[in-house]
């Protein structure tokens, strides 16, 4: 938009004689801006989360002041009502400017104020707004009581205004870079509690010193009229990396796969090894290492060890209740299974709908899935909490390639607001620390074979069948090593994910439900790739 038609010449959408300061406490502005103006502009934001539901109105929740040394700008909680009877929160800062060098993005509204033409904006366009936030939290107190809190870590201490940039292209959050050294998550998609990123983030960096997360730095939270407490942005040091784990995976992958032509691998002859099998580096066929490379496997193995010490650090909190262990219950099974049978329903229609749109294996595994839709409930039903010794904790709850970076042949995990589809409570409950890693597992089996699906064709000298049949063996070493390091490491620390079989059971079920869960956007979005999770859900209920 940097062909903008100049302030002077643009006729104001909304006058007003009244200052900015006090625009939020016109009710007349506030009904132009909500019903007439800011659903178009919504609709074509990035960060919002609601295009696949019809909106139907939106009101103002809240606002609040972010301001510093006479500088106001306004934030505000939308309220989007759709026609399908259900409800969002967004955030949106909003700025007025005068000057056209300010006014070149995400304008919102013409607007005069006081005989001043200019424009509404999201506010976080502008270096002067991202300034006083920065200021704001790097000059926090111990103890704020204001309706908007600023919070600083005992890391963030005299420090100064730099720079500021957008980081990048971003879905459901904004994010910027200051200093070149700090990143400040502006949460859009708000929830009436504390973000589980900031929570997370904050306890395993403050107060346990996990050093494999961006250190919490700061945060910003809004006291709302029903008291309740509201992240809406996170400050944490900027990992300096070589990019993310899925995108090295995939470039591991790549490496592996033409392999098979440059060491003259014969597929039909790969020695293979059974599901969810603990193996060391040294259980690991000499084929297999020949083939994939030890490089690939002792990065396996350090990831598995980062994963570990999160979940150890997670499990190792006995004063603070958010964090404290528990056992399974009878509430949690509850809780579980009606979550469970929901979703699953919900992509069996799917499936059901969508069948025209697969082919080959693909379809023959839909068919199978419908097939066996009752032994597959049964399996989500028979979950009996009385039989399980380990113990629930918090966890990263989304957590899969993308979501850790890459830096120095180590990694580190980042974004822990959890499922995009639960609730924000969801989000929050204990679940077994395997449910992160079934979490890493069926992002293992996506590379692997995103991996063969994008290269194929052009690289790979075999069949998509047998390719898929070297995938399946490679996942099977992969997830066997990550699990023998991932056991061993957790038992030497004394978390309690149970006795051997019950390990395999809460495996086995977090897999199933991940699988179930990616179908449902497979086939929303890319149906070529439904194949990937009818697949893992296959290798589940037949194993």
């Amino acid at each position: 938009m940097s062909n903008q038609t100049p302030i002077s010449t643009v006729k104001p959408f909304f006058k007003t004689d009244k200052p900015w300061e006090v625009l939020l406490d016109n009710t007349d502005f506030v009904k132009i801006f909500l019903s007439d103006v800011l659903g178009d502009y919504i609709l074509k934001q990035r960060w919002y989360g609601g295009k696949s539901s019809r909106l139907k109105y939106i009101e103002l929740a809240e606002y609040f002041k972010i301001q510093q040394h006479g500088e106001v700008y306004f934030g505000l909680i939308l309220e989007i009502n759709f026609f399908e009877a259900f409800y969002q929160h967004y955030f949106l800062p909003i700025a007025f400017v005068t000057d056209d060098d300010f006014a070149q993005n995400d304008r919102i509204l013409p607007i005069s104020i006081n005989d001043q033409k200019g424009f509404i904006i999201d506010a976080i366009n502008l270096e002067s707004f991202r300034k006083v936030v920065f200021e704001r939290i790097a000059t926090a107190t111990p103890i704020d009581t204001t309706k908007v809190q600023y919070h600083k870590s005992h890391l963030f201490q005299n420090v100064s205004y730099e720079s500021s940039r957008f980081m990048g292209l971003e879905q459901s959050n904004t994010s910027l870079v200051y200093n070149e050294k700090y990143v400040l998550k502006f949460f859009r998609r708000i929830f009436a509690n504390k973000n589980p990123d900031y929570e997370m983030s904050r306890f395993l960096s403050e107060k346990k010193e996990y050093k494999n997360t961006p250190s919490y730095l700061g945060s910003i939270n809004l006291v709302d009229s029903e008291n309740e407490n509201i992240t809406i942005g996170l400050m944490q040091e900027m990992i300096p990396n070589e990019g993310d784990a899925w995108d090295y995976m995939l470039r591991e992958l790549h490496k592996v796969f033409s392999n098979l032509e440059y060491k003259n691998i014969n597929i039909d002859a790969l020695p293979n090894t059974e599901l969810y099998q603990r193996l060391s580096i040294a259980d690991i066929p000499p084929q297999i290492i020949d083939w994939a490379g030890l490089n690939l496997f002792t990065q396996i193995q350090t990831l598995a060890k980062r994963t570990a010490e999160m979940h150890i650090a997670l499990g190792s909190e006995f004063e603070e209740t958010a964090f404290t262990p528990e056992h399974y219950n009878g509430d949690y099974t509850v809780w579980l299974k009606n979550k469970m049978l929901y979703q699953f329903q919900n992509r069996l229609n799917i499936v059901e709908n969508n069948m025209h749109k697969l082919e080959g294996l693909a379809l023959d595994l839909a068919h199978e899935f419908l097939d066996k839709k009752n032994s597959i409930r049964k399996r989500f039903v028979a979950f009996d909490w009385t039989k399980l010794k380990g113990e629930r904790i918090r966890v990263h709850g989304d957590f899969h390639l993308g979501q850790v970076l890459v830096k120095d042949n180590d990694f580190f995990i980042l974004d822990f607001e959890g499922e995009p589809e639960s609730t924000i409570r969801d989000r929050k409950v204990k679940q077994p620390p395997l449910k992160d890693v079934a979490g890493l597992f069926r992002s293992f089996h996506y590379a692997i074979y995103a991996n063969v699906f994008n290269n194929s064709e052009a690289h790979y000298p075999a069949s998509q069948e047998s390719l898929f049949h070297a995938s399946e063996i490679l996942y099977r070493y992969i997830t066997g090593l990550f699990l023998g390091t991932y056991v061993q490491e957790t038992q030497n620390a004394n978390l309690n994910l149970g006795y051997n079989q019950e390990r395999i059971f809460i495996l086995k079920y977090c897999l199933l439900e991940k699988a179930v869960y990616e179908l449902g956007y497979e086939l929303n979005s890319r149906p070529q790739w439904a194949v990937i999770p009818l697949k893992g859900i296959s290798n589940i209920i037949n194993h």
